[in-house]
């Protein structure tokens, strides 16, 4: 059983990995490479970063395994197209639909049963993510509406599949996952302007953005069951547009600023519910042994 201190260590590791995730607004936005070219090059140095921390390249393979990679390519590319075909605001507020997902993949594969906390705080995130994104979201782009609500699916079958990893190597899945993006996307890369300040901007991308923000959620998701990470992660959509605020000065209104506030809020009832949650079993435990 994962210590009380192991879950603080993983919660804060998942807040620090959404926190990465989170600074890809305000510099794609200064990027003119293409989506899938930036995929390409954030990828290469992502691959560089994993196989830094590994140290060797994947060596067994599992179903799970091979699936979070699958899952995980998959929620890029739908992710990004479906911001091609409709509104940034549908795109990313439909994928983080994603907890619903989790509460279904998690009980079936995981047994992972979700407390009343954790739906108490489900409840008060979607509140926050509507307040936070309402007066941007339409009825536009039937076609990209569609597809971000198949990456909000594959993002539960990749945050399910690393949590089946627990007792195994998640990151494995993620360094197979960058190396076959960069390998893909790679002739993407070749069209584009290349100049230093491009390639500072994606090999920050790259390496913090999504690498080390990778293995921080790699080393959280093994403490942490699968819905409650989900529901930390939702601290990324919240948080991306509070640095576009401040490095371009785009304001958010007053919903979308009280929206966010809901939305941590939402998070850190999560995070003491299931640190108190985990507390109770450790001092039953212990009373038990004592018997």
């Amino acid at each position: 059983m994962d210590s009380l201190s192991e879950r603080r260590k993983a919660i804060l590791f998942l807040a620090l990995a959404a926190i990465l995730w989170s600074t890809s607004g305000v510099l794609v936005k200064s990027l003119s490479w293409s989506p899938f070219a930036i995929l390409g090059g954030r990828s290469i140095f992502a691959s560089l970063i994993f196989l830094v921390y590994l140290r060797r390249l994947p060596t067994q393979w599992t179903r799970w395994k091979v699936l979070a990679a699958v899952a995980c390519i998959l929620t890029q590319f739908l992710f990004v197209t479906s911001t091609k075909l409709t509104t940034a605001a549908n795109a990313i507020f439909l994928q983080y639909t994603a907890p619903i997902y989790v509460v279904l993949l998690g009980y079936w594969f995981l047994r992972e049963k979700p407390s009343r906390t954790d739906w108490l705080s489900m409840f008060i995130i979607f509140l926050g993510m509507f307040l936070f994104f309402g007066d941007k979201l339409s009825t536009d782009g039937l076609y990209g509406n569609i597809l971000a609500v198949l990456s909000g699916l594959t993002s539960a079958i990749m945050i399910v599949s690393f949590r089946a990893q627990k007792d195994g190597t998640p990151a494995e899945s993620f360094l197979i996952a960058s190396l076959a993006t960069a390998i893909f996307c790679f002739p993407f890369v070749l069209k584009e302007t290349w100049t230093v300040t491009n390639w500072l901007i994606i090999a920050y991308l790259g390496l913090f953005q999504l690498g080390l923000a990778f293995v921080f959620f790699t080393i959280g998701i093994k403490h942490i069951p699968a819905l409650e990470a989900n529901l930390v992660g939702t601290l990324e959509p919240v948080l991306n547009p509070v640095w576009v605020f401040l490095f371009l000065g785009e304001k958010m209104g007053t919903y979308a600023l009280f929206g966010g506030l809901v939305v941590l809020g939402g998070v850190i009832l999560s995070a003491v519910g299931s640190a108190r949650a985990a507390n109770d079993k450790t001092s039953e435990v212990l009373k038990t042994s004592d018997v």
